[in-house]
Formats: structure tokens, C-alpha cells, sequence
């Protein structure tokens, strides 16, 4: 089915076509939502809330942009919306808790793969998980990152600033990353 035909069928409550939009987004929307969850578990429940709103809201959908981005918008927003309700975003962390993050000593490959970045950003605390994956992933400035979560956009460039410190000790104690050598340019990459 092409992405048209989805859209088409959706409007008119196809099961078909509402079958083919969740097997085609949602393995990606899981991922966007695992980032923000705490467990399996919330990144599923998250999912199961982000496909109700689409179903019910695709109406809304105006053809502006890219489909799959309206999609990933409803995601995010809906993992926002998920923390909030149940008070996990408001979770605070003190800066010395950086320092003493437990990390499990494993062998890692030397190669840099995507689920490991992943399983490392999990680690942060939720706060810190949440700015990061909304500004350094999602493309989101510290000013929509405050309206959003009803912050100061200066508690969301600092809670950005703690994340990366914090992410960077982790890979490092991961061995993903080397100490001084390797970090900076790999962190290049989260803006």
C-alpha cells in the first residue's frame, strides 16, 4: 500500500489500511518511545496511546510536511504527555550524582553502535534523558524544550549540559568512548 492509500484508508476507518500504518511506523515510534520510557514496558504503553491519537486525530493531518514527521511529532509528544501524567519527568538529580553513576563493567565493541548510545542514554535520569533526547535527537531548541515541559529554557540548557557530562562518563566507563582522544569528537555529533 502506498503512504496515500494508508492515509485514505485511515480516514475511513480500515482496518487494513490501520493495520499497514501501525506495521510500517510502529518499530520506529517503539524506539523514539524507549528513549523516553523507563522500561519496555512504559515505551509500549506509550506506543499503544501515540497510535490511539493518530487514529483519532488523523483527520487533522494536512498533507504539510512529511507524514511520518506528523507521526514522529504525535510520538514525542505523547511520551511528554506520559511522564507528566505520571510525575516521572519531575525526578531531580543533583550533579554529584554524576559522578557516582553505577555502570556495568562488560566488554564492549570497539565499534560505536546505535543500540548501545541507546542503552547508555537510558541510563541518565529521566530529566536528563528527556532534554537530551529532545534537543540533541529530536532537533528541539532549549526555548520549545521549556514550553514543553513547563521549564525555564535555561533549566533545559542546563539540564542538556548535566546530560551530556553524565552521558560522556557512562561511555567512558562503558568503554564505548576513550577518555580525553575520543569523546570530543564523537559529542560533536549532540550538537
Amino acid at each position: 500500500m502506498t503512504e496515500e492509500a494508508i492515509f485514505q484508508g485511515c480516514l475511513k476507518n480500515q482496518a487494513s489500511a490501520q493495520r499497514e500504518l501501525y506495521n510500517r511506523y510502529s518499530p520506529k515510534m517503539l524506539a523514539v518511545c524507549y528513549r523516553f520510557a523507563h522500561n519496555r514496558e512504559d515505551a509500549e504503553d506509550m506506543l499503544q496511546e501515540v497510535f490511539i491519537k493518530i487514529f483519532s486525530q488523523i483527520h487533522t493531518f494536512q498533507n504539510k510536511g512529511a507524514f511520518e514527521g506528523w507521526i514522529r511529532r504525535i510520538t514525542v509528544h505523547t511520551c511528554i504527555n506520559h511522564l507528566k501524567k505520571n510525575k516521572r519527568f519531575n525526578e531531580s538529580v543533583d550533579i554529584i550524582y554524576a559522578s557516582s553513576v553505577q555502570v556495568r563493567e562488560e566488554s564492549v565493541p570497539s565499534i560505536v553502535q546505535a543500540k548501545q548510545v541507546v542503552e547508555c542514554i537510558r541510563l541518565l535520569p529521566i530529566g536528563y534523558r528527556t532534554v537530551l533526547n529532545l534537543y540533541a535527537i529530536e532537533g528541539y531548541s532549549h526555548k520549545e524544550i521549556g514550553e514543553m515541559l513547563e521549564i525555564e529554557e535555561s533549566t533545559s540548557r542546563s539540564q542538556y549540559t548535566r546530560a551530556r557530562q553524565m552521558l560522556e562518563e557512562i561511555l567512558i566507563k562503558k568503554r564505548i568512548i576513550q577518555k580525553e582522544k575520543e569523546k570530543k569528537g564523537w559529542l560533536a555529533s549532540f550538537r
